[in-house]
């Protein structure tokens, strides 16, 4: 049978964002060294590059008019600002349902209102100051507040995909939390419904918008690493025993819960893998179930990933890293969280010199770019950098990263 359309293929990196306005604190497309200093005195020759983003957000019309305008003195006046997107949440249940401050606090959005049908959920959330002053409602109130144009799907990873597809039928755009639960055939149901709404489906991975990964997906647009044949990557932290088991009621151990985020940047760089290769342990001492150390190795005709999470790694947030390795370059961001990044050319490109340098970004708070990026496309600005396609390879490699069944 024919995949649905759109859901046929997926692409080598991850589309450029389109539409004519580009925001900087999304894309680093116009961020320019600000900063030039040799490295330490052991790595002579090894530069250091700022990276600073330009504060810019027109459109080609608004550029055309500045200039004509302003060779004759005259100012244009501020453009009004959009509504703000109606939006709620279904959840308070996933480890990021604490993501709605992001939308609290953006003038893109109106938290209209709350749903947690879990009795016990819902008191602990009522006193959070995270959930104070908003009105907390059944699903259905929610789904029928005149003006809604989207929902959050923050629940347990196990009502996720239940409770976006009620959303969808609805008509409401969704943002999903990771991952997209354990049933392959369901999800791909799901994003067949939502294209043929022409609603988006936004996943709630958490790097995708992160300043290093954005300008590595620049470099690869441009060419710069040359052909890419490696990829190494991983993500792992010390999992307490009470948050051991509550993660080892899935099947796919830490893989599923945390490994998804970097794999999702793997199919961004290299699409659909050959063959994955599950390499899965479990390394603790506990006697609990859950699989504590995982390694899934991606082959493609010529080109190789590995990618690893465990739950045992004193201190891992700091070493969480993606490496990206070209015929013509290397790009090693090191740390994820507030990143850093060191890159390796053969060659002079743009500001950036042949040999090796390291990079600094600006702070980088997660989630908040993700809903700026949903704004745009909400509001037709723009159409999402992560189609439907690229989400389904992603969460079937994951499956099959975790030994999981695909026809579930």
């Amino acid at each position: 049978m024919r995949p649905p359309r759109g859901l046929g293929h997926t692409h080598r990196t991850t589309a450029p964002a389109s539409g004519v306005v580009q925001y900087a604190h999304v894309l680093l497309e116009h961020a320019v060294p600000v900063k030039e200093t040799a490295s330490s005195a052991k790595n002579v020759g090894r530069m250091s590059l700022t990276l600073q983003p330009q504060p810019i957000a027109l459109t080609r019309r608004s550029l055309l008019q500045a200039g004509s305008l302003g060779a004759a003195g005259l100012t244009l006046p501020a453009a009004a600002a959009p509504e703000p997107i109606k939006i709620g949440q279904i959840g308070v249940g996933h480890a990021h349902a604490s993501k709605l401050s992001v939308y609290r606090d953006s003038p893109d959005y109106e938290v209209v209102g709350i749903v947690e049908p879990d009795p016990e959920l819902r008191k602990r959330a009522e006193s959070a100051d995270l959930y104070r002053g908003l009105r907390w409602m059944e699903r259905d109130q929610l789904l029928a507040t005149p003006g809604l144009r989207a929902v959050l799907v923050e629940t347990r990873v196990r009502d996720l995909l239940d409770q976006a597809e009620v959303c969808i039928a609805a008509g409401k755009h969704v943002h999903i939390d990771k991952p997209a639960g354990e049933s392959l055939p369901q999800f791909r149901r799901l994003l067949h419904q939502a294209e043929e709404r022409k609603l988006l489906v936004q996943m709630g991975y958490m790097y995708r918008y992160n300043p290093a990964v954005v300008l590595l997906r620049q470099f690869l647009r441009d060419g710069w690493l040359g052909e890419v044949f490696e990829i190494h990557t991983v993500m792992s932290k010390v999992v307490d025993p009470e948050g051991r088991k509550r993660l080892a009621e899935y099947r796919g151990g830490l893989m599923f819960e945390l490994g998804c985020h970097i794999l999702d940047l793997v199919i961004g760089v290299l699409g659909k893998p050959h063959d994955v290769h599950p390499v899965n342990r479990h390394s603790s001492t506990l006697g609990d179930s859950l699989l504590d150390n995982m390694l899934a190795v991606l082959t493609y005709p010529r080109a190789m990933a590995t990618v690893k999470s465990s739950a045992l790694e004193v201190e891992g947030g700091s070493r969480r890293h993606f490496v990206v390795c070209g015929t013509e370059g290397t790009f090693h961001i090191q740390p994820l969280d507030n990143p850093a990044a060191v890159l390796s050319l053969s060659q002079d490109r743009g500001p950036y010199r042949k040999g090796t340098q390291d990079l600094k970004f600006p702070k980088y708070t997660r989630f908040v770019d993700d809903a700026a990026d949903m704004a745009r496309i909400v509001r037709g600005e723009k159409t999402t950098d992560f189609p439907y396609a690229h989400d389904l390879v992603v969460q079937e490699t994951l499956l099959r990263a975790c030994g999981l069944p695909l026809t579930a």
